[in-house]
């Protein structure tokens, strides 16, 4: 039998890669995706039809009446989305208070539940400039808190977090992926925007991989 991990999987191509590395590293997979009141939900969509498509195990978890608590993000709060890249101090704007130890928390009690013995998450090193959550001081914490926070001992496992984007969506491009099945655009418009950071850190990935973003963009 195989051994049961938990992906926390926003739809995004970071987490995608780690949905796959651990589907092809044998894990039986459970993904896990939150809404917590995002600026919009099209990437919880693109979640759902991506784990449709592999035949993974996928719940949606409705979180989003802690904004009720947490704000001052412009991913959560009527704030405009910064342009620009990630280095940029406005970038801060787009942290979301205690976000991921709010996330990891509840994925390790969902492992706990399903007898799993990890908790993924697509923390990589271009998040570390930005976000605190992010960054292997806190997921080293956060690794050795959830080990002795139940009966059972939970790791929390980042296979990506020494790696740059361009270096994820390299090890994405020889598995194969197709990154036309993730959304990573802070705007849920029809088409990604180009300009926030999140889509310029995507693009010039792409542009460092030679290769071309299936997305469209405005």
């Amino acid at each position: 039998m195989s051994e049961k991990v938990v992906v926390i999987y926003s739809g995004g191509m970071d987490s995608y890669t780690v949905l796959n590395k651990a589907l092809k590293s044998g894990y039986e997979v459970y993904a896990l995706s939150f809404n917590y009141g995002q600026r919009h939900v099209k990437e919880l969509e693109v979640a759902r039809q991506a784990c449709d498509e592999l035949g993974v195990a996928h719940k949606i978890v409705d979180i989003s009446a802690i904004n009720q608590l947490i704000g001052g993000s412009s991913l959560t709060d009527d704030i405009e989305v910064p342009e620009g890249h990630y280095e940029e101090e406005s970038m801060k704007s787009t942290v979301v208070p205690n976000r991921n130890m709010i996330l990891l928390s509840l994925a390790v009690g969902y492992a706990v539940s399903l007898k799993a013995s990890k908790v993924f998450y697509g923390a990589h090193s271009g998040d570390h400039a930005i976000y605190p959550d992010c960054r292997p001081e806190f997921v080293k914490k956060m690794d050795d808190v959830c080990r002795i926070a139940n009966y059972e001992e939970i790791e929390i496992v980042c296979p990506y977090l020494n790696s740059s984007k361009i270096e994820i969506l390299t090890d994405g491009l020889k598995m194969g992926l197709d990154y036309s099945k993730t959304w990573t655009c802070y705007n849920g418009r029809e088409k990604a925007c180009g300009k926030c950071g999140a889509c310029q850190e995507r693009l010039e990935a792409f542009t460092l991989n030679q290769a071309s973003d299936p997305l469209s963009y405005e």
